[in-house]
C-alpha cells in the first residue's frame, strides 16, 4: 500500500484543524449574517461571533481586543501598518528603517513608498540572520517614524531580539512594526511585553483558515493612528473597511484558542524532530549546512544548504513522496535566488542548493526517517550528474 505524501511545509500554510473547520461552519449557512447588519437576529449573531473571536485572537497575544483589526491576511496587515502609520504620520517625518531579510510585503510596501517620497533604510545582516542592534539605533533619526523589523524569518525560522529592538524604539519614540507572521501561535509572543506597536499575523499559519489575518494596533502608552487604505463602509472602527469574512474570523479565534492551549507542548515535539532531522542529515550526507541561527530560531523550520545539488531537482526527486520548499511560498516561482540567504552572505549557487523544512502539528514522528531517506537519496542522486561534484 502506497504510503501518502509526508507534508514538511507548514511555513507556507498549515492544514486547517478540523477542530477549527467544525466551529466555522455553521456559519456558512445556518448562521449566514453580516456582523455589520444590526436590525435581525442573524447580524446580531454574526456580531457576536465575531466579538468571541476577537477576544480569542487578542487574549492570544495578551492584548486588549480593541486593540485588533482583522483583515484578510498578513500582506493586507503588513500594507496597512505601514502605509497607514507613513500616511498619518509624515508630517512628522519620512524615513522608515526595515531590514534586507523581511518578507516581500513589507520590502515591497517600503518600495511602494519610496516611489512617493519615502526614505528607507535597509539594515543588514550578519551570517546567522540577524541585525546588529547597534547599527539599527545609529540609523534612527530625527525624521524616523517606524522601524518594521519581523519577528522570525519566514524562511529560516531566525528571531530578532524584539525586546531590544522595542526598548531602542521606545526610548527613541519610533513605532515599531513587527511581522509576526511565522511567530505568532508558534511561540508565546507578547506585543506589550516586547514595546511593539503594530504586529501582524495570519490564521493559515496557526492551523485557521487561508483568507484572515489581524493587525495588533496599540491602543495606548503611546496610541497608535492609521490612515485606513480601503474606503468603504468604515468597519474595523474605520482602519479596515469591507464585510467581515465571518466563517473566516470564528475559525481564526478558534484556531487562536487551541494555539494558546497546546503551543508550550508543540514546540517541545516539533523542535525535537527538527533536531532530530537535522542530526540524521548531517550525519549521512557531506557539504551540508544549516542556515542561520540554531539558538534563536522557530521550533519547527530548519534551512538546510546541500551544496551541489540545486533544490528544484532535489524535490524533483521525491515530489510524489514529500512536500518541502526552497523559500518562501510567496516568491516560489521565482527563479531568482532566495534575497534572505543571499543578505546572509550565501552564493547564489548556495541559496539554490538550499531547501526549507517546517514541521507541524499533524506531522508523526516516524516521519523523520521517510523525510531522511527522501532527502538523501535526492541530494545524492542530483550530485552524482553533476560534474562539479564528481571534481
Amino acid at each position: 500500500m502506497k504510503q501518502p505524501m509526508i507534508y514538511l511545509d507548514n511555513s507556507a500554510t498549515t492544514p486547517t484543524d478540523p477542530r477549527v473547520v467544525e466551529q466555522m461552519l455553521p456559519y456558512f449557512y445556518d448562521l449566514p449574517g453580516n456582523a455589520a447588519s444590526r436590525t435581525h437576529a442573524y447580524g446580531w449573531q454574526a456580531e457576536e461571533a465575531v466579538s468571541k473571536a476577537r477576544q480569542q485572537v487578542a487574549g492570544l497575544l495578551g492584548v486588549d481586543k480593541s486593540e485588533i483589526v482583522f483583515t484578510s491576511g498578513a500582506t493586507e496587515a503588513v500594507n496597512l501598518a505601514i502605509k497607514g502609520v507613513y500616511d498619518t504620520y509624515q508630517r512628522k517625518g519620512k524615513h522608515l528603517i526595515t531590514v534586507k531579510t523581511e518578507h516581500k510585503a513589507v520590502l515591497d510596501s517600503c518600495q511602494w513608498l519610496e516611489e512617493r517620497g519615502a526614505e528607507v533604510t535597509y539594515l543588514e545582516v550578519d551570517e546567522q540572520g540577524r541585525i546588529d542592534l547597534k547599527e539599527l539605533e545609529n540609523a534612527i533619526r530625527e525624521d524616523t517614524i517606524l522601524v518594521a523589523v519581523m519577528w522570525a524569518n519566514n524562511e529560516t525560522g531566525v528571531i530578532q531580539d524584539v525586546a531590544t529592538i522595542g526598548e531602542i524604539c521606545n526610548r527613541r519614540e519610533v513605532f515599531f512594526f513587527c511581522d509576526g507572521t511565522q511567530a505568532v501561535g508558534k511561540i508565546p509572543v507578547d506585543p506589550v511585553a516586547m514595546g511593539v506597536h503594530l504586529l501582524a499575523f495570519s490564521a493559515h499559519k496557526m492551523y485557521g483558515p487561508k483568507g484572515v489575518g489581524a493587525l495588533y494596533v496599540r491602543r495606548k502608552n503611546p496610541p497608535v493612528k492609521l490612515t485606513a487604505q480601503l474606503a468603504g463602509g468604515g468597519h474595523e472602527r474605520g482602519r479596515r473597511s469591507g464585510t467581515l469574512n465571518v466563517p473566516g474570523i470564528v475559525g481564526f479565534g478558534a484556531a487562536a484558542a487551541l494555539a494558546q492551549t497546546e503551543m508550550m507542548a508543540e514546540i517541545e515535539r516539533l523542535s525535537s524532530w527538527r533536531d532530530q532531522l537535522e542530526i540524521k542529515l548531517l550525519e549521512s550526507l557531506e557539504r551540508v549546512k544549516v542556515n542561520g541561527s540554531q539558538e534563536m530560531r522557530l521550533p519547527q523550520i530548519t534551512n538546510l544548504c546541500f551544496e551541489y545539488a540545486d533544490a528544484e531537482d532535489v524535490m524533483r526527486t521525491f515530489n510524489q513522496v514529500l512536500a518541502v520548499s526552497s523559500g518562501s511560498a510567496c516568491t516560489s516561482a521565482s527563479l531568482d535566488p532566495s534575497h534572505v540567504l543571499k543578505a546572509m552572505g550565501l552564493s547564489s549557487d548556495q541559496a539554490h542548493a538550499s531547501l526549507r523544512l517546517s514541521f507541524g502539528r499533524f506531522n508523526q514522528e516516524e516521519d523523520v526517517d521517510r523525510v531522511t531517506a527522501a532527502i538523501v537519496s535526492g541530494v545524492n542522486s542530483v550530485r552524482a550528474d553533476s560534474p562539479l561534484w564528481r571534481q
